[in-house]
């Protein structure tokens, strides 16, 4: 449906999601061990540099969607360092852009033997289970990460927990769990959109447009979304004026954006 398209759509709101999955850094140099000696630069081995710089090429070319170049960066990461737990993290988001979920799934299992208690790595698997619908083994991984002592991006996680309970049409399990992400993390701009979003679906118009005018106050983070969402929202409430603002920002901020096309032929319900 439009509306679950525009939710999703909405995460291009969060900077440094990177559509949802975190890669996992290259192995860092400063560390320390168990001599309490503080490991430097100096001290990395050829294996460790050559692993952080093929890590590195493999995640700059899987955000720019050229997944072959990252798989062969990958691979040589691993030959470089083969039980680094990132690496088969990273192989397996690619393997799943590529289509091939046999060698993801394998991917992710091998990450999680082999670092079971990542916080993002547990994250990159439950979304990788959301996309294949597996809903509810998703919903248990992201719950599972949240729950890791010390993990600190449980309001990423939280948003796409309650984006998958979307996706699996439970929209009062998303109610909660994005109600939830946006006390832990209010200035959030693509929770409060995905939450607003729940809401107006749920005939809840009040609160929605409470938190939808949270992100369109503020034009660097308003987009065709936020703003046709809105409109929606006015015109459920019977605010022709808001209604009218809105379709004027429309217009003049993304006259070729579908949502305005929507706008003008007053299909609100679609």
């Amino acid at each position: 449906m439009r509306w679950m398209r525009a939710a999703l759509a909405a995460l291009g709101l969060m900077a440094g999601l990177a559509g949802c999955v975190t890669t996992g850094g290259p192995q860092h140099p400063y560390h320390s061990t168990g001599d309490d000696d503080i490991k430097t630069a100096s001290d990395q081995t050829n294996a460790d540099r050559l692993y952080n710089t093929r890590m590195e090429l493999a995640q700059a070319y899987f955000g720019r969607n050229q997944a072959t170049d990252a798989l062969d960066q990958v691979k040589q990461a691993l030959q470089a360092k083969p039980d680094m737990a990132p690496a088969y993290n990273l192989r397996g988001l690619i393997y799943a852009a590529l289509g091939d979920n046999d060698k993801a799934e394998e991917s992710f299992r091998r990450s999680m033997q082999l670092a079971p208690h990542d916080g993002d790595l547990i994250h990159n698997y439950g979304w990788y289970l959301c996309q294949q619908r597996q809903f509810d083994a998703a919903d248990a991984q992201f719950k599972r990460a949240i729950a890791e002592p010390g993990y600190r991006s449980a309001p990423r996680t939280m948003l796409v927990e309650g984006i998958c309970q979307i996706r699996a049409g439970k929209l009062a399990d998303a109610e909660k769990t994005l109600s939830r992400a946006y006390e832990v993390d209010p200035a959030n701009p693509a929770i409060a959109v995905n939450l607003a979003e729940v809401l107006y679906r749920g005939g809840q118009y009040d609160r929605a447009r409470f938190y939808v005018r949270r992100v369109n106050t503020r034009p660097e983070l308003s987009n065709a979304q936020t703003l046709w969402l809105s409109a929606r929202i006015e015109h459920k409430l019977g605010q022709d004026e808001q209604v009218r603002a809105m379709g004027n920002a429309l217009r003049s901020r993304f006259p070729e954006a579908p949502e305005t096309v929507l706008f003008e032929k007053g299909k609100f319900d679609e």
